[in-house]
């Protein structure tokens, strides 16, 4: 197949290792494909899904994956006086995933509030994954959910030579600034389609075009518009349109360069076959 010569998109995130995809995933990826998508990122969530991540990344040209322990998945992984010991052995099988599992990133990890799980808990699981991503000098993808200070805080504590991603952000021109001075980029998805979403389309017409991923978290976080539909990677070009007319900019460079921080973030090679 011929190299592309058109700008082409990248998903930073998307949990296309998930059941929901199952039935018709080799369609859904000819679709995004046919719309100019043409790399993705798997996050890890918990460790019994960083194979399934592996295979689907095995099975489509332009895949690639992290792995990691996302907050939602902490609920259960610690317990009792054990829990250092359980810590140490989670970083290790996490350590052995990234060094020897091709992974392009550590992450999805963070703090959740909302969550209903145990926020120290939350906190131990990943201050480890910070400190192993710093170790490893792999990018960091980051959740974050009404816990920006407790993420700053931390993030000011360790020096992360590979820098990382706040994914889904949602938050301030303020809060965007400060992670962007951090080494860290934004992941911008559907939350911006939203009109109501004021401070975070607001944030991110006014932070350098260099600090901004294009993402679907499909199937999550559908545009608005498809509010109770599967969200997909096909719909990418969707959320590119809204940045471009957000930040005034032509639809082209919106592509370019937020393709290009995403292949420099993660390391992801230049040639695009669609």
């Amino acid at each position: 197949m011929p190299v592309s010569n058109s700008p082409v998109l990248i998903d930073s995130h998307c949990h296309f290792d998930f059941p929901v995809f199952d039935a018709d995933r080799a369609a859904v990826w000819a679709a995004a494909n046919a719309n100019g998508v043409s790399q993705m990122i798997i996050p890890g969530v918990a460790p019994e899904q960083w194979s399934t991540a592996a295979q689907v990344s095995r099975e489509f040209p332009g895949i690639f994956r992290a792995a990691g322990i996302h907050p939602w998945w902490v609920k259960g992984l610690l317990s009792g006086d054990d829990s250092q010991a359980r810590v140490d052995e989670l970083r290790e099988a996490l350590r052995r995933e990234l060094v020897t599992g091709s992974c392009v990133a550590l992450g999805e990890c963070g703090l959740d509030k909302l969550k209903e799980v145990n926020l120290e808990q939350q906190q131990r699981l990943f201050a480890m994954q910070v400190e192993l991503a710093s170790e490893l000098e792999l990018p960091l993808i980051i959740h974050c959910c009404k816990a920006h200070n407790e993420v700053i805080a931390l993030l000011r504590r360790h020096r992360l030579p590979a820098g990382g991603v706040i994914h889904a952000f949602s938050g301030s021109t303020q809060i965007a600034k400060t992670y962007v001075e951090l080494g860290f980029r934004l992941g911008i998805g559907g939350t911006i389609t939203y009109e109501r979403a004021r401070k975070t389309r607001q944030a991110v017409a006014n932070v350098p075009l260099t600090a901004l991923l294009l993402e679907s978290d499909a199937p999550d976080m559908p545009l608005c518009g498809r509010q109770g539909e599967r969200n997909s990677p096909q719909y990418l070009p969707d959320i590119a349109q809204v940045l471009a007319q957000l930040r005034g900019q032509p639809l082209e460079e919106i592509i370019l360069q937020t393709s290009d921080n995403s292949r420099r973030l993660f390391n992801l090679p230049q040639e695009v076959l669609l």
